[in-house]
C-alpha cells in the first residue's frame, strides 16, 4: 500500500509535516512517500495568470501524487483560523485540474499547533468541504500542544491517548469498507 503524507505547511520546520509523517510509520507494511510544499511552488492563483499560463507542472505533479497513491495522510497547519497560503495556493491550483483533488482515495485529515487548541478550526473547515473535493475521509484528529506529546529525540508521540487516536485513525485508512466514514 502506498501512502502520501504531508504537511500543509511550507515550513522548513513543519510540526504538521512530521506529525503526518509519524502517522504514517504507523500503518504497516506501507510504502511511504512525504511530500514538502517547498516542491511545489507556484504564483498566487488568478484566472489571469492561469489564461496566460495553463496549468503548472507543480500542480499537475501534485495531482498525479494524489492519484498514484492509495491513501493520503494531511496534517492542517492552521494560520490565524484557517489553511496556510502554501497550501491553499497548491489546492486552488490542483482544483483547476479536477475539482475532486483526492481523487476519491482514502485520506486521514490531522492538524497540530503548539498549543492547546490542535488547530481545530482549520480541521473543521476542511472536514466541512471534504466531500465536495473527492475526500473519502476515514477520520480526523486534531492534536493539541504538539510540543507537549511528541518527542522529538525518538520523534514519537508520547502521550498514550494522543498515539491511541492516531493508531486508530491511520487503521481506518486503510480499512477496506471503513465503517467509520467521518461525518462533514
Amino acid at each position: 500500500m502506498k501512502i502520501l503524507a504531508f504537511g500543509a505547511s511550507n515550513s522548513k520546520s513543519s510540526i504538521n509535516k512530521t506529525l503526518a509523517h509519524f502517522t504514517a510509520t504507523l500503518i504497516h507494511h506501507a510504502d511511504v512517500e512525504v511530500l514538502d510544499l517547498n516542491d511545489y511552488a507556484l504564483p498566487i492563483y488568478s484566472e489571469d495568470i492561469e489564461k496566460d499560463v495553463g496549468q503548472p507542472e507543480a500542480a499537475k505533479r501534485f495531482f498525479e501524487k494524489i492519484g498514484a497513491a492509495d491513501g493520503v495522510i494531511v496534517s492542517f497547519a492552521e494560520h490565524n483560523g484557517t489553511y496556510s497560503a502554501a497550501y491553499k495556493n497548491l489546492f486552488d491550483w490542483a482544483s483547476r485540474i479536477d475539482q475532486k483533488v483526492f481523487q476519491n482515495k482514502p485520506t486521514l485529515y490531522l492538524a497540530t499547533s503548539p498549543g492547546p487548541g490542535g488547530a481545530a478550526s482549520v480541521l473543521a473547515a476542511a472536514k466541512g468541504s471534504a466531500g465536495f473535493f473527492g475526500v473519502d475521509l476515514r477520520a480526523a484528529v486534531s492534536v493539541g500542544s504538539f510540543y507537549d506529546v511528541f518527542d522529538a529525540n525518538s520523534g514519537r508521540i508520547t502521550d498514550p491517548t494522543v498515539l491511541s487516536e492516531l493508531t486508530s485513525a491511520a487503521e481506518a485508512l486503510v480499512l477496506e469498507d471503513s465503517v467509520e466514514r467521518v461525518a462533514s
